[in-house]
């Protein structure tokens, strides 16, 4: 058994009041968050100065007290805090170079959201209060919450398309599963979302391309619409639907395959693939993100940490497609419209997706047993673009990332 915090989201319907009240929170939390942002800036270009957490919170109990600001007294303190503390995070990372430089929020377009921790909401036999609120809010409950589990925090959005959703942080037991000896590579594609090592090819659903039409049509409506009007807004919550739509396919179907690959294997190996630096532009611009290769990677190594299961991620530059499965023989080069090779070495005539897989499995369990890595021989071109295909040869060495 592990101890993990989960999150549950459902959807809710709020009364008018309720979202008279929400609405009014968000853009609270939308403005706090943008002059915060506007101040640690401007102290950092005019003074070279970095503004932590403790100076922002002083600055929101100035504002309070002006005139044009006193109407943040109206909202919950809590999530006002709460964006002051998401910001600080945004900068840690932009420090540590795990971000870019935080944005402003936008008040039309994107996910507006505001997060409650304990004081600022209350929960009683299965429902939920949120402060300045008299009523609970009106939750779906698509699935239960882990018995005897008690909301350690609430976050309340509304996406582009108007929905509401709250996600519920509880702390719950997950239990692993049982230890088994199989182990699976990876190979991940456009064609074919994932090959497995077993010589599964699972296809890619392609849930852009399906709704490609429609999204289409709603573009073509909204733009033909005036700037500012009320039917620009009807018009863009529409495409909104036809992407939110897109995405719960896309999230539910890899949702279906990552469990199924931690329930069935405990050792998994895949790519490290550097996805914000593909190629932006030819058909591969609306291709790789529709795989959402990233997403899938990170529903894996969450449940692989729940379930006791290992993930291991090779270095971008391992030449799995170029290497032989069965004997380890090296190619030179290898045409990237070439769809099957036959090895010089041993002879054996390889899928190249069934033997890249097969490459990537070797080289996982080699890192499992050795607790090496894999990385490439030398420094590749500082122009060359990073893409799935390898160009250059591939050793064992130290990883890049474990």
């Amino acid at each position: 058994m592990t101890a993990v915090k989960r999150a549950f989201k459902y959807r809710f319907h709020p009364t008018a009041q309720q979202e008279r009240e929400l609405l009014r929170t968000l853009g609270c939390v939308r403005l706090v968050y943008n002059r915060a942002l506007q101040a640690r800036t401007q102290a950092w270009y005019a003074e070279q100065r970095r503004v932590n957490y403790a100076e922002t919170s002083a600055l929101l109990t100035a504002w309070k007290k002006t005139e044009d600001l006193a109407f943040l007294n109206e909202v919950s303190s809590v999530p006002l805090q709460q964006c002051l503390r998401h910001l600080q995070g945004a900068f840690v990372n932009f420090w540590e170079k795990r971000a870019r430089y935080p944005r402003f929020k936008s008040r039309k377009r994107g996910k507006a959201s505001a997060e409650y921790t304990r004081s600022a909401f209350r929960w009683r036999d299965g429902r939920l209060w949120l402060a300045k609120m008299d009523q609970p809010l009106a939750i779906r409950w698509s699935r239960p919450l882990p018995e005897g589990t008690r909301p350690s925090t609430v976050t309340v959005s509304r996406d582009p398309a108007g929905r509401w959703h709250v996600s519920i942080l509880v702390e719950t037991s997950v239990a692993h599963h049982a230890p088994t000896s199989a182990a699976v590579g990876v190979d991940a594609g456009i064609t074919s979302l994932l090959t497995l090592s077993s010589g599964e090819k699972i296809s890619n659903p392609k849930q852009e391309r399906r709704e490609r039409a429609q999204l289409a049509t709603a573009r073509r409506r909204l733009a033909k619409k005036t700037v500012g009007s009320g039917n620009r807004a009807k018009a863009y919550r529409k495409l909104a639907r036809v992407h939110a739509r897109i995405a719960d396919r896309r999230r539910d179907f890899l949702h279906k395959l990552s469990t199924r690959l931690v329930r069935e294997n405990q050792t998994i190996v895949i790519e490290d693939l550097p996805v914000s630096g593909m190629p932006r532009d030819g058909r591969p611009a609306r291709a790789i993100p529709d795989a959402t290769w990233s997403q899938f990677r990170s529903q894996l190594e969450y449940k692989a940490a729940w379930y006791g299961r290992r993930v291991i991620a090779l270095d971008q530059w391992f030449p799995s497609s170029k290497t032989c499965s069965a004997c380890g023989l090296l190619l030179d080069a290898l045409p990237s419209g070439a769809r099957e090779w036959t090895c010089p070495g041993c002879g054996v005539t390889h899928d190249r997706d069934v033997n890249a897989s097969r490459a990537i499995l070797a080289a996982g369990l080699a890192v499992a047993a050795c607790g090496g890595g894999v990385r490439p021989t030398r420094r590749q071109p500082a122009r060359q673009s990073p893409v799935k295909q390898e160009t250059q040869p591939a050793r064992v060495g130290i990883p890049a990332r474990g």
